[in-house]
């Protein structure tokens, strides 16, 4: 079987996972996965699929402006709702629990949302390969009865990147993201203030042309992780490396620092994963 056809044969199994359900509404957040899920979603339910996304200091704007125009270019119902996540005091601690603090006030709020919408079911675009890491909002969606139609189909990010392309989906090949709250090791503070300060460093490597990304916050030291392709770009550009760490001491860091590992996801979880194993 060729790759198109093995793809189009996941794409169909999916499909038919969410038509079963009936109506279904998505936690949406405009990144690779819940926007594959929605795309499905509204070919297979039209009119009885909805997407919700919470805004957030977490995200940054122009992340919430994508998830609005990739919503609206599909088709589907969109939902914004207001979230602050530093009004949960756990979530400010940022315990190990952080995400499931988070996860447990929005699927509460999307419950509510599908109950007035009489929608019958709740998803989150959570994949296969999300089941291998640290993932404590998993709990809170299986607590309250939120289906990961992604996971039940069986599909990687990498699958769901194939099947985005092949559905002609912008993003497809849009950089991973998660919220600004994973720059932060478990135990430090989030504030507001924290928050745009990371943003602000993220907003300008963004701008200077860089894809995959982090910036960890370390107190004085904002700790860059960077792709293949970025950690290139920086170490052959000395002239770079100046304006960076220039920049980025003026949004308030101290020090500025290279990871030379590079960019990868769920780094905030390797100090409590060794601790674990």
């Amino acid at each position: 079987m060729s790759e198109e056809g093995k793809y189009k044969e996941d794409y169909l199994r999916l499909k038919g996972i969410i038509e079963e359900m009936g109506s279904l509404l998505v936690a949406y957040s405009g990144g690779v996965d819940s926007s594959l899920l929605i795309k499905v979603a509204y070919d297979s339910l039209g009119e009885n699929a909805a997407a919700v996304t919470a805004t957030s200091p977490t995200y940054p704007e122009y992340e919430i402006d994508e998830a609005k125009s990739i919503a609206s270019s599909i088709g589907i119902r969109h939902i914004l709702i207001e979230s602050n996540e530093l009004d949960i005091a756990d979530f400010a601690k940022n315990d190990s629990k952080r995400c499931y603090h988070c996860k447990r006030e929005l699927f509460d709020k999307l419950k509510t949302i599908a109950g007035d919408l009489h929608i019958r079911h709740i998803a989150c675009g959570t994949t296969v390969d999300d089941l291998s890491d640290y993932r404590p909002g998993m709990e809170a969606a299986k607590e309250l009865g939120v289906r990961s139609p992604l996971v039940e189909a069986g599909l990687t990010k990498s699958m769901v990147r194939e099947i985005s392309r092949m559905l002609g989906l912008p993003t497809w090949e849009k950089p991973s993201f998660a919220c600004l709250s994973s720059r932060f090791p478990y135990g430090t503070e989030i504030t507001e203030d924290k928050l745009k300060q990371v943003g602000m460093c993220e907003t300008f490597l963004r701008q200077l042309g860089f894809k995959q990304f982090r910036v960890r916050y370390h107190g004085e030291i904002a700790r860059m992780e960077l792709d293949t392709e970025g950690l290139r770009n920086l170490l052959e550009h000395p002239s770079l490396r100046m304006e960076i760490t220039k920049r980025l001491k003026e949004f308030g860091f101290t020090y500025v620092t290279l990871d030379l590992e590079g960019y990868r996801t769920g780094s905030m979880n390797e100090p409590l994963l060794k601790s674990i194993y």
